[in-house]
């Protein structure tokens, strides 16, 4: 059904399964599977389900989306939106109480060139343990006499090394935003 301001609703009792192009917004109240492609607004209203790899301007999903969804402005998953899939857009805005699984990749991250990068230390204190005292800093040449002591007095236990990181294709999360 078209609306007198050039949108689309795809109503509650319809499917839809195949191939979906259009140059105008499209608010799908029933069901579509494939894929879609829109220029304008894809808004999923609460009855709602897109099973679809989705490539739009906008994205609001209040209903069901599983599969990627790729925007060239914004994504919004709304309090009763649910998605399952990965998001490509240069905004997204998780409401709280929406559900979503998945990856966001949010584009490039731009430097700013007037502003120096602060080069990292090369070294970090390691943190403060109960019972110990803290060394003073040894000056760049030490001393004989603090070099024998040094050497007789008993090496401090190194903690334990952290975790080796996990492959990010073998984890999959549930991330839920929830703001209060």
């Amino acid at each position: 059904m078209a609306t007198s301001d050039g949108s689309t609703i795809i109503g509650e009792s319809i499917l839809i399964s195949g191939s979906l192009n259009g140059d105008e917004d499209l608010t799908v109240r029933g069901r579509v599977e494939g894929t879609l492609t829109l220029t304008k607004t894809l808004v999923v209203e609460p009855t709602g389900i897109v099973k679809a790899e989705v490539q739009v301007k906008n994205c609001v999903i209040a209903g069901a989306v599983v599969g990627n969804v790729t925007a060239t402005e914004s994504v919004e998953i709304t309090k009763e939106g649910r998605m399952v899939g990965d998001i490509n857009a240069p905004r997204v805005i998780i409401v709280d109480g929406a559900s979503f699984r998945g990856r966001i990749d949010m584009g490039e991250v731009e430097v700013d060139a007037e502003r120096p990068v602060r080069p990292v230390a090369a070294r970090v204190a390691p943190p403060a343990r109960p019972g110990l005292r803290p060394q003073p800093r040894p000056s760049a040449v030490p001393e004989p006499k603090k070099l024998e002591e040094k050497l007789a007095a008993p090496a401090v236990a190194k903690p334990p090394a952290p975790p080796a990181p996990v492959a990010m294709g073998a984890v999959k999360r549930k991330v839920i935003v929830k703001r209060k």
